[in-house]
Formats: structure tokens, sequence, C-alpha cells
């Protein structure tokens, strides 16, 4: 799976950061990807993180 942040959407609420810090950093006061492939063991927090983002900044592609 691959994830995106949009970063012009993006708040900089560090929401997803906290949730999936294996992936999502904050950077610039906004949160960006760690990497563009999600490892399996990691799919399930990283698409937690994207449903619970306020402004739907996170994009996951199977």
């Amino acid at each position: 799976m691959r994830v995106t942040v949009d970063e012009e959407t993006c708040i900089g609420c560090d929401l997803c950061a906290e949730t999936c810090p294996e992936v999502f950093e904050m950077g610039d006061d906004k949160a960006r990807a760690k990497m563009d492939e999600v490892p399996e063991e990691l799919a399930e927090t990283c698409r937690e993180a994207a449903e619970d983002c306020p402004v739907e900044a996170i994009q996951i592609e199977d």
C-alpha cells in the first residue's frame, strides 16, 4: 500500500505522527510520510491515522 500526505491540506495537528510514528513525521509544521510503500505490519495503524485525519489530507492507495 502507498501513502501520501497533501501538505497543502494538512493543518499540522500531529495526529497522524502520534498514531503511526513509523510512517508519519512532522516537518515544517506539516505532516509527511517517511516512506512511500507501507509495510503490511503497519497498514492497519496507517489506515487508522488516515481515517482520523480531521482534514482528510492522507491518501492511501492499495
